[in-house]
């Protein structure tokens, strides 16, 4: 069946105080790149995973996570340097280029205009933010309000990365909404509290799941503004 796309209203009174933005597949095309990477070096681990089901388990998490999976699919473990490894890998592939959600910077910049604070709370390191973002050009916008699951204790679907972003950013979690592209992000949303609206641009993902875990789903970024009601 195909998705209904019409873009329907957002349930806010108002608009957001803050709007806490996902990085990978949200802000910056990173996931075809990444996950393409991930299913090669898996299949060398012993691992054979196609990108599809990659993408259903392992987007959103945080790399140790996706390492204690695969050692318990394969009864073996992987090694202590295993996720930097793949981080190092991924940063190479990273290094073609990669591009901004199409529709992101002009959001960004609406919001920047009408004084609307934006942040990006992501599973990934600082270092692959900057490197992704910088490469999409978006890293001037977002550099100073950037949050890394590396700075909590338990990242994406534990609610800890959102509530730590909402508070250094002084904001209650109940007037924030979070923007998410995966199962875990928006659990992790829904546990802080926070409105959250799932990104189903990429034709991998599972807009169904995401609607599933609370999410209002949308299909197209150039029409966030309008969603989160500041489109008059």
């Amino acid at each position: 069946m195909t998705p209904d796309k019409r873009v329907m209203a957002f349930p806010f009174s108002s608009p957001p105080s803050l709007v806490i933005f996902d990085c990978d597949g949200v802000l910056v095309d990173s996931e075809p790149v990444a996950n393409r990477l991930l299913v090669r070096v898996l299949a060398e681990d012993g691992f054979d995973i196609s990108y599809e089901e990659a993408h259903r388990l392992f987007v959103g998490r945080t790399m140790g996570a996706v390492m204690s999976h695969v050692e318990a699919a394969i009864g073996r473990p992987l090694g202590a340097n295993w996720p930097d490894y793949i981080r190092d890998e991924t940063l190479k592939a990273f290094a073609q280029g990669i591009e901004a959600v199409p529709g992101v910077e002009p959001v960004l910049r609406t919001l920047q205009a009408r004084c609307i604070p934006f942040c990006v709370a992501s599973s990934g390191k600082f270092e692959k933010m900057r490197f992704t973002l910088g490469s999409s050009g978006l890293l001037p916008l977002v550099e100073n309000v950037l949050f890394s699951a590396e700075q909590v204790g338990r990242g994406k679907p534990a609610p800890d990365l959102f509530l730590f972003a909402a508070h250094q950013m002084g904001h209650a979690p109940e007037t924030c909404v979070v923007i998410e592209d995966s199962v875990p992000g928006v659990q992790a949303a829904i546990a802080a509290g926070m409105p959250v609206l799932g990104f189903a641009g990429d034709p991998h993902t599972d807009a169904a799941a995401l609607k599933s875990e609370g999410a209002h789903v949308f299909y197209d970024m150039g029409a966030l503004v309008d969603l989160i009601g500041l489109g008059h």
